[in-house]
């Protein structure tokens, strides 16, 4: 599989105004993304993890070793262009990323800036917002419509650019259980149909554990990489780093410390419930 983003001895400082009390947030880290897969980052507040992804598509640039987007150093500048085209970037607020009237004008704004022909922008608004489910909306206005669906417009926006990544940072953090659900679907579908890289960073258990692999970072480092089924199944590690397992996990998990013998790679409900109901046959 090809390699999309390849992070090398990454080093990164914010800078203070009287550039001797710098912050220093990576201090060679290290991390290949492969083209296609879906990548889950997590970590608590001030871990990193989204000042890594504003690497992704070149927002920040190293101060020390190199990150290459599509074997493209993000330093070069005459490569920011390019590197742009393929990662884009999905944020937080949705309402930050809306600059249109329209919905269709608004995920129409992103291909006129990179001077793509009219009839193609037509041809890529149409099919990005019906690869999110949202082409019947097209006519609406943004601020009508739900948290969820103005996040999907947004990556809309991201994907009509036609991207081979995208980077997510906490797409869902003000989204209301549908809201998240309908981002979620979106971004799987558009990984496992598009073959579009996706990159999450996440604060929610239960949406890393639908990614391929999961990264955890703790003060700038990288403390665990694996499935979901393997970093999860590590709940003293998530605890001493600030963080939780997925809540069937948890469940397992305070339940072996009661004297159960229950596995702890159990990521969905059904699976869980299914456990509990032969644990408790016997």
């Amino acid at each position: 599989m090809d390699q999309a983003i390849k992070a090398e001895k990454l080093c990164y400082r914010y800078p203070s105004m009287d550039d001797r009390n710098e912050a220093s947030i990576f201090d060679g880290l290290s991390l290949e993304i492969e083209q296609g897969s879906f990548v889950a980052i997590l970590g608590s507040n001030g871990s990193g993890k989204s000042t890594l992804a504003k690497h992704f598509n070149a927002i920040l640039l190293p101060c020390g070793g190199s990150v290459r987007v599509y074997d493209m150093d993000t330093r070069d500048e005459e490569k920011l262009i390019p590197i742009r085209r393929r990662v884009g970037m999905v944020f937080q607020n949705p309402d930050n990323q809306i600059v249109a009237n329209v919905v269709e004008e608004d995920v129409a704004f992103a291909p006129e800036n990179l001077g793509i022909a009219s009839p193609a922008i037509r041809q890529r608004v149409d099919q990005a917002l019906q690869d999110v489910g949202m082409y019947e909306y097209r006519k609406h206005a943004p601020h009508l419509l739900s948290g969820g669906q103005k996040q999907r417009v947004a990556i809309a926006g991201v994907i009509a650019m036609e991207p081979r990544c995208i980077v997510l940072d906490e797409p869902t953090a003000m989204l209301d259980p549908r809201g998240r659900r309908e981002v979620m679907e979106t971004i799987k579908r558009l990984n496992q149909e598009k073959k579009i890289t996706v990159i999450l960073i996440t604060h929610h258990m239960d949406e890393a554990a639908q990614a391929d692999r999961v990264v955890v970072i703790h003060k700038g480092k990288i403390r665990s990489d694996g499935t979901p089924k393997d970093v999860f199944s590590d709940v003293e590690l998530l605890h001493r780093l600030g963080l939780a397992a997925p809540e069937t996990v948890e469940l397992c998990y305070a339940l072996r410390q009661e004297g159960m013998d229950l596995p702890l790679d159990i990521l969905s409900s059904e699976q869980c419930a299914q456990v509990l109901f032969n644990q408790l046959k016997k």
